[in-house]
């Protein structure tokens, strides 16, 4: 292969996944489901800033034409979410330069606004040369524990001037 490498460009995409699997544009799409929320559901938003450790987990596997990688994930969220999470990270990168795919799960750990508990995000993620960006982030349904028994929602990822920052979108029975 002429010009950068393979090594090179998944090396550019690791440096660059942070960018992607936590922003740039991403909003995630309404959710299919045509269940209501419980009638004493409070909607309710969420924002602030996170750090994010991501570390390689294993050798890559490299064939022609692609790389699978996996990742651990390390969180720290400040703002009307304080908490922590740990999680776990699988990608795919194309030899194209820019074309890649994630997915991860994350427990997260903590308080949101005054309540303590805990609760799953699925991310997953495509990026393309061609269309850009793509990314879903998702509390998986009755993950909430705690006094987030009941959470749902989406959580919205952006990086501005280098920095992290998400807007949460959830509900929560209202009581607990």
């Amino acid at each position: 292969m002429g010009g950068i490498g393979i090594e090179t460009r998944h090396l550019a995409f690791g440096a660059g996944l942070a960018a992607f699997a936590w922003g740039l544009s991403a909003h995630a799409a309404p959710s299919s489901s045509t269940a209501a929320p419980p009638r004493s559901a409070m909607a309710a938003h969420a924002s602030g800033s996170f750090d994010v450790t991501l570390t390689p987990q294993g050798p890559e596997d490299k064939a022609e034409g692609s790389t699978l990688g996996r990742r651990s994930i390390e969180k720290r969220y400040h703002g009307d979410l304080d908490a922590t999470s740990k999680g776990q990270m699988l990608t795919g990168v194309s030899d194209v330069p820019g074309s890649a795919g994630y997915v991860a799960i994350e427990r997260v750990t903590g308080t949101l606004k005054g309540r303590r508990g805990s609760f799953l995000l699925q991310h997953t993620g495509t990026m393309s040369k061609a269309s850009g960006y793509v990314l879903s982030v998702t509390v998986v349904p009755d993950s909430g524990a705690g006094e987030l028994l009941g959470l749902s929602g989406k959580l919205d990822i952006k990086i501005v001037d280098g920095k992290h920052l998400y807007e949460f979108e959830y509900t929560l029975p209202e009581g607990r």
